[in-house]
């Protein structure tokens, strides 16, 4: 099975790239699902109805959030009846997020694949639960290889050692456990000793030219004068599309190939060859 999933989507020109390239990667790269993080794509903040249909229209087949997951209130609400769109699963149960975590979604051919959102509590504004406990409940709702032919770990937070961790922790139990959160590709795409797919982080989505996505005046003013400022805005130059390639082996659901994708802005190109 060839999978993808595409990092977090920053404002218009993330957006922009996505639709521009996502169409032609599916084919391409003969595609069987794809996730998006689309936690940042209405304007540097949340996710609206509308984007995220445009998403689908594109060629996603699931879209994942983040700490950003309430910032459009309209998520609240259709996050509930769309079960392509997946919040953290970690929320605390008291606290009755709406939607889902983690969800097995079919194919036409009849495999299946599940997706599982976590995110992390290392230097994040929100503590959630344990994302290990939920990561280990998800999976045994979803074993590879047997309920699932493919499963794919969306790991949304701040610090690398707790991406890292997670990596190892699912290995083997998933195809691929991806870091989000960051904006960054990190150059670390490995497959991990039980056969799973790893990158820390996929990158965003977005303009470069900037500071994770955002203008960089703004953010050059805050760190040279400690000073509190206007609300960020999204940069507005070309968007890169970046994300992470995988390839399965069909009788066990892990890895045999990763590779990183990037098109398109001011990042060195890079598609993987079939």
């Amino acid at each position: 099975m060839r999978l993808a999933f595409f990092g977090d989507v920053v404002g218009k020109p993330g957006r922009a790239a996505v639709l521009e390239h996502l169409p032609e990667l599916r084919v391409r790269l003969r595609l069987d699902f794809v996730v998006v993080n689309g936690e940042n794509a209405a304007g540097g903040f949340g996710l609206t109805r509308q984007i995220a249909e445009e998403f689908f229209g594109a060629g996603a087949d699931c879209l994942t959030l983040g700490d950003h997951a309430w910032d459009q209130r309209e998520a609240l609400t259709y996050i509930e009846r769309e079960p392509r769109l997946l919040r953290p699963l970690n929320y605390p149960v008291s606290a009755g997020a709406p939607g889902k975590g983690a969800e097995l979604y079919m194919l036409p051919d009849g495999r299946r694949v599940g997706v599982v959102q976590l995110q992390g509590n290392v230097f994040m504004r929100q503590a959630l639960a344990c994302p290990f406990a939920a990561a280990d409940a998800a999976l045994d709702q979803m074993p590879l290889g047997t309920v699932a032919d493919a499963v794919i770990v969306d790991m949304h937070c701040e610090a690398t050692s707790e991406k890292m961790a997670m990596g190892h922790h699912c290995d083997g139990r998933a195809s691929l456990v991806v870091g989000s959160h960051t904006h960054v590709p990190t150059a670390d795409t490995m497959i991990l000793n039980g056969g799973t797919a790893y990158q820390t982080d996929a990158g965003m989505c977005g303009d470069y030219d900037s500071v994770i996505g955002m203008q960089k005046e703004m953010s050059l003013y805050r760190f040279t004068t400690q000073l509190p400022g206007e609300r960020y805005q999204p940069a507005l130059g070309e968007g890169t599309l970046c994300g992470t390639f995988v390839e399965t082996d069909d009788r066990t659901g892990l890895a045999l190939r990763v590779e990183p994708i990037r098109m398109g802005g001011r990042l060195s190109a890079q598609v993987p060859a079939i």
